[in-house]
């Protein structure tokens, strides 16, 4: 399991944070050394490139060159550039607070990076916050624009993919196609170069981030030379004239040389493995760690250099940050890659992508034609083959070849079978895709394979299980365990060819053959001393046992064992003896004292000691390989370092302690599921092992620290790897430190980056900065440093100080003057494009002022003490205002700090996919005016009066309404689409009253204005509409002025303000109903004043018709109460007020009825009026016919586009009151269920 040691968290770091102040007042920080671009031309390439290997590669401490961005183009490396050329690129970028990846494209990401940035600074703490949103834009394709634009400028030796750092027509060049001279011979720049393009891995990458993104601590991949060079970043002002953050980032770094420190630091104090890459230190975690740490803050321009295996950390500032790096591997990189690295990740199970192997091969290749080539041009004479002779170039590029072959021939004797072995390896050529299946590690030649769990995923499809030669001797393996087979990937009687005629390229190159020639490959398997790798993994194949997966057998299981029972049947309780045949296999370890299998057992050839792999890999730091590799290996007792509790009190034993923390890796989450850790467990740490007792010489920290030390007082000059021909004391040549400013704006002339003594005192010789407190602060921006006590004496110094300075006209400029032509036309432009774009929203003057860097100043005269009133103030408390989310907006699970989402992939709670979302149907509410004549809500006639001020009392009522997909209607008819309201059913109530109706219209015809669609479409709507006034809209008595404007402007969307309704017609959904009715309504206009005389004496009539009616009923003496009897048998949900039962002006009733009635009771209507809910008076009122047959309404035909037309309803029974039925009792306020539409009438 992993350590239980705990583990340092993540603290951000806050945006006003002072990285001056933070170096400046601690002893173990200081700033990058830093060249400038124009020293590399006055200087040469050659001198340059020369200062890199000693200082970064050897020396393993980073180096920044700036002013690149007077060089680089600026139009080319901005945002708008990348927005319009790649801005739909879908990318995934990373977010840092969840360890996910979000699919976006580019465009969208530099939209919301204002808003990603602005979320740190709302409030004062806000920054602290760990769970807020953290997008970073990393690791994506560079543009290949940006590349050849940066190809252009960087030092040839030092860019991406550099196959030759020759000079053109230098030494050894040849003739090209044109007639022109190429590039002289040369070492390349980066040997990835030297692999076939399709085996090339692709690591120009950008980097674009906001505050708050950073990378965590890491080294570079395979332990290559890291190049980083920032291209843009946001200023004060954006393109589009809005202010802005300005950007930069802050760099953690250290030297190679304290590699081990750092790794030891992160694994015993903070707890995390750096190899894991998953943790970014606390800036108090800098200051206290033991070790130099070099901080540089990257500005645009700003290119730096980072040694191979250096760990260091990122952290972005402001509102954008852009950055292009890549990787070089050279041959110094190799040999740390092979000994260190590799090894390093292989524990971890960290993916190898640059080929290592595979790239020594290729180069040795490139460098032996290159050299042939030399030596045929030599051997033919003429000017140039003395000055190749004497060239600097060839011979690093001889030097870079025979330490390549060192490295060739290790790669070879780690893959020689034992001697008397007959292995017939299948061949497979090589591709550079076969990687091992546990640790991922890229195979160059020989490894093993799995062919019997090859179709454990599917019987279809084959998966073998390779493993690398490392991993099998580390224990690692599928569950079968033995029995694979051989596979190599090149001919070894090929590799064996080549490698001896590289090695007489070498001894032609030298001239004679001395100590260091290397000999045949058998001599060098002679003088080996050890096993090779492929020789312990044919061992090992021969002692682990086969498991076979699809029938595992329990270990321990004992065929022969019978269970011992009592006389009545109960097995007995017995010890857990084993059986002789187990203890034969099995050994007790001397450690753990646990029976092992023996062949999970190290023997040692002098004593019949045996130990498992896991106590010696934790408490001896020996890995099985160094064991199992070894012809004849003592146990730690023979050596006398034995550390178990016996040995350490036994005087002779010299108990031996770790040389450093583990903390343990689960692997398996990264492994092939097949994957199995027989012989050590490398999740276990041993943290058990370490002791810190009084009486120790050293700790592992301070034995790390001390081979550091060591390390360092190498000189670089002095190194074998650094011949330095002619002039020594170019060691230190043009390095310099960034330029100090003190408080007061003086700068530090030495130029070493240190502020001298005068700068760093004050008048009195008391220094401004305090000793540095380990648990003090972070330094923030703002903050007054270094103020003393006498707060009088120091304000009249502050005060001499200011008055003394004097103002300098540099000062209100803008902080990037570009230099050159490009860069000041570019900047004239932009600044022309604000300018006109502020001039259009006036705000001219405060961008102009803003880019030459002035403010106003206003000054207010205010009466004493009106500050202070102001700030006793109370603070109202303010409600929480809610916002409303769209129907499309994405619920962010109660969390509003999610700012950026992506905009390639469907919404959490939508369809799969887009097609499912456009088919499926979609439910709307839309809201109903309600009909003062047909009502099926019950309303209280007490509570109902005028309506409360402030409190609008209109309609609250809504109906569902059922909408197809667009799609599927446009693709039926063939129409192009509608952009008004969707095509599609009307309500599920409206289907459900003209069911049955066949020629009732679904849709408005393309023509529907046109009058010759339905000739007798007026005589239809007579027989099935009738005319309807809706309550509320106006008195009934008096008519409007312009009726033809006043029905036409209810009707189309835009109800009076006493309906409480108010709506737009553009965003009513129901505009095309609303037209439908418009024209219905525009015929009952017309015949309204014609109707309106006979109006009063159907009224008459239907006076004397009620009458008849209650003449029928000659035993009643009531006829408010017979009334009320008729009216119950009508079934409606609500019962008529006897308040609202008056006789009013009747409109007309179009409709003719159909079904025969008794002649007593033909033409008998009732009237229905409404009651105005605003100021309670009687507004308008409805005739129904009650012999009229419901009829299907056309949705066409209605009046307004939100109400649906009611009619009475279908009297199912003969009218009145049968004999000896009592009188109806009221049912509202009582515990019986209200009837209405939807619910018969109850039946006695």
């Amino acid at each position: 399991m992993p350590a239980a040691r705990p583990r340092a968290s993540f603290e951000p770091i806050p945006p006003d944070f002072d990285v001056r102040t933070f170096v400046e007042t601690a002893d173990n920080f200081q700033y990058v050394d830093r060249i400038s671009y124009e020293m590399i031309a006055n200087n040469g390439v050659e001198a340059f490139e020369r200062l890199v290997l000693l200082h970064v590669v050897i020396g393993g401490k980073p180096l920044v060159i700036d002013g690149f961005e007077e060089v680089l183009d600026p139009w080319t490396f901005t945002p708008a550039w990348l927005r319009d050329n790649h801005g739909d690129k879908i990318e995934n970028a990373r977010n840092l607070t969840t360890k996910e990846n979000i699919p976006l494209t580019i465009k969208h990401y530099l939209k919301h990076m204002t808003k990603l940035t602005e979320q740190f600074f709302d409030g004062t703490d806000k920054w602290r916050d760990k769970a807020r949103q953290r997008i970073y834009l990393k690791d994506i394709d560079c543009p290949q624009v940006w590349q050849d634009k940066l190809k252009e400028f960087i030092p040839s030796g030092l860019f991406y993919l550099n196959e030759s750092t020759g000079e053109p027509g230098g030494p050894g060049a040849l003739d090209e196609f044109g007639g022109r001279k190429g590039r002289g011979i040369g070492r390349a720049g980066d040997l990835m170069s030297s692999l076939p393009p399709e085996m090339r891995a692709e690591n120009l990458m950008c980097y674009i981030g906001h505050e708050g993104t950073y990378t965590p601590s890491h080294r570079e991949m395979c332990a290559s030379l890291g190049q980083n060079i920032m291209v843009n970043a946001s200023g004060t002002i954006s393109e589009n004239g809005k202010s802005e953050r300005p950007g930069s980032s802050i760099w953690f770094m250290t030297e190679s040389k304290d590699r081990h420190v750092v790794s030891e630091y992160w694994l015993s104090i903070l707890g995390h493995d750096i190899e894991v890459e998953n943790h970014f230190a606390q800036l108090i975690a800098w200051k206290k760690a033991p070790f130099q740490t070099y901080v540089v803050e990257q500005r645009p321009g700003d290119f730096i250099l980072i040694p191979p295996l250096a760990p260091h950390q990122v952290w972005n500032r402001g509102t954008r940050t852009m950055k292009i790096a890549w990787n070089r591997t050279t041959v110094e990189t190799l040999e740390l890659a092979l000994n260190e690295a590799l090894p390093n990740s292989r524990v971890v199970c960290r993916d190898e992508q640059y080929k290592n192997k595979a790239i020594i091969y290729y180069t040795l290749l490139k460098y032996s034609n290159l050299i042939k080539s030399a030596r045929a041009q030599v051997e033919a004479g003429g000017e140039q083959a003395e000055v190749m002779q004497r060239s600097v170039k060839i011979k690093q590029v001889q030097k870079d070849f025979k330490k390549l072959f060192d490295l060739y021939k290790v790669i070879l004797l780690s893959e020689m079978f034992a001697p008397d072995s007959r292995e017939h390896p299948e061949f497979l050529p090589y591709d550079s895709n076969v990687t091992c299946a546990y640790c991922r590690c890229n195979i160059f030649n020989r490894f093993l394979s799995c062919k019997t769990c090859k179709n454990l995923f599917s019987s279809e499809i084959e998966e073998p299980y390779d493993v690398c030669m490392d991993c099998y001797c580390m224990g690692r393996s599928c569950a079968c365990q033995s029995g694979y087979t051989w596979v190599e990937q090149w001919k070894w009687k090929d590799l064996i060819h080549k490698y001896e005629e590289w090695r007489a390229q070498i001894i032609d190159i030298d001239g004679y053959v001395n100590e260091k020639t290397p000999l045949p490959l058998q001599e060098e398997r002679r003088y080996l001393g050890k096993k090779t790798l492929a020789q312990v993994c044919q061992e090992q194949l021969r002692v682990r046992p086969f498991v076979d997966i699809k029938n595992p057998q329990p270990e321990g299981a004992s065929e022969d064992d019978e269970p011992i029972v009592d006389e009545y049947g109960n097995v007995k309780k017995v010890s857990n003896k084993k059986s002789r045949q187990w203890q034969a296999k099995h050994k007790s370890c001397h450690f753990c004292l646990h029976r092992h299998p023996k062949w999970k057992m190290a023997f040692c050839s002098s004593c019949d000691l045996a130990y498992c792999y896991g106590t010696l890999f934790r408490a001896h730091d020996m890995m099985p390989v160094n064991i199992m590799e070894a012809h004849n290996w003592k146990c730690p007792h023979c050596r006398r370092v034995c550390n178990t509790g016996a040995c350490r009190r036994d005087p002779r034993q010299h108990p031996y302690e770790p040389k450093g923390t583990l903390l343990g890796h689960d692997t398996k989450k990264v492994a092939d599921i097949r994957s199995v850790e027989c012989l050590v467990d490398f999740s276990v740490s041993n943290l058990n092992w370490l002791r810190e007792e009084e009486g120790m010489a050293q700790t592992a920290m301070q034995r790390r620290m001390q081979q550091a030390e060591m390390d360092k007082m190498a000189d670089p000059s002095l190194d074998a790897r650094f011949v330095e021909d002619d002039d020594h004391g170019y060691t230190r040549y043009g390095i310099t430190y960034s330029p100090v400013e003190d408080t007061h704006g003086n700068t530090n002339g030495n130029g070493d980056g240190v502020a001298g003594p005068s700068q760093l005192q004050s008048a009195n010789g008391d220094s401004y900065f305090p000793d540095p407190d380990m648990d003090s602060e972070i330094p923030r921006l703002g903050q007054k440093r270094g103020l003393e006590e006498d707060e009088d004496e120091d304000g009249n110094r502050r005060k001499k100080a200011k008055g003394k300075k004097k103002k300098n006209k540099d000062d209100d400029a803008q902080p990037f003057q570009p230099k050159n032509a490009s860069g000041k036309q570019y900047q004239k432009e932009m600044q022309r494009k604000l300018l006109e774009e502020a001039k259009r929203e006036d705000r001219y003057i405060l961008v102009a002022a803003r880019m030459k860097g002035k403010s106003k100043v206003v000054k207010l005269s205010l009466r004493t003490g009106l500050l202070e009133q102001i700030s006793q103030r109370p603070e109202p408390e303010r409600p929480e205002v809610v916002r409303q989310r769209k129907p499309g907006e994405v619920e962010m699970s109660g969390d509003m700090r999610s700012i950026l989402q992506s905009d390639v992939v469907p919404k959490p709670n939508a369809l799969q996919t887009v097609a499912e979302k456009e088919k499926d149907a979609k439910t709307y509410r839309v809201r109903v005016e309600e009909d003062g004549a047909y009502s099926t809500r019950k309303r209280n006639p007490e509570g109902s009066g005028a309506a409360k001020p402030g409190r609008p009392r209109g309609s609250r009522r809504f109906e569902e309404i059922t909408l197809d997909s667009d799609e599927e209607l446009a693709a039926e008819d063939g129409e192009p689409e509608q952009t008004g309201r969707p095509r599609g059913r009307a309500s599920n109530w409206l289907a459900r009253r003209n069911e049955g109706e066949e020629d009732i219209p679904t849709e408005l015809p393309t023509n529907f204005k046109e009058g010759d669609l339905r000739p007798n479409r007026e005589k239809e709507r007579r027989k099935t509409t009738p005319i309807i006034s809706k309550a509320g809209i106006r008195p009934v008595g008096t008519p409007p002025k312009n009726p033809q404007q006043d029905i036409t402007g209810d009707i189309s969307g835009h109800p009076s303000d006493e309906d409480g309704v108010h709506e737009d017609d553009e965003s009513n959904e129901t505009f095309l109903l609303a037209q439908q009715a418009a024209a219905a309504a525009l015929e009952a206009q017309r015949l309204v004043d014609e109707a309106k005389a006979r109006a009063e004496a159907e009224a008459r009539e239907a006076q004397e018709n009620l009458h008849a009616k209650m003449a029928l009923f000659p035993g009643s003496d009531d006829d408010d109460q017979l009334l009320d009897n008729f009216l119950g048998d009508l079934p409606v949900e609500e019962d008529p007020v006897e308040e609202e039962i008056q006789p009013e002006h009747v409109q007309p009733t179009l409709a003719e009825p159909s079904n025969p009635i008794p002649n007593s009771l033909n033409g008998k209507q009732t009237n229905f009026v409404a009651i105005n809910r605003k100021n309670n008076t009687t507004t308008a009122s409805k005739s129904v016919s009650i012999t009229k047959k419901a009829s299907a309404i056309n949705i066409s035909d209605t009046e307004s586009d939100d109400e649906i037309p009611a009619t009475a309803p279908i009297i199912k029974r003969p009218l009145g009151r049968p004999p000896g039925r009592p009188s109806m009792v009221p049912t509202r306020g009582s515990s019986t269920g209200k009837r209405g539409r939807g619910r018969p009438r109850k039946v006695l």
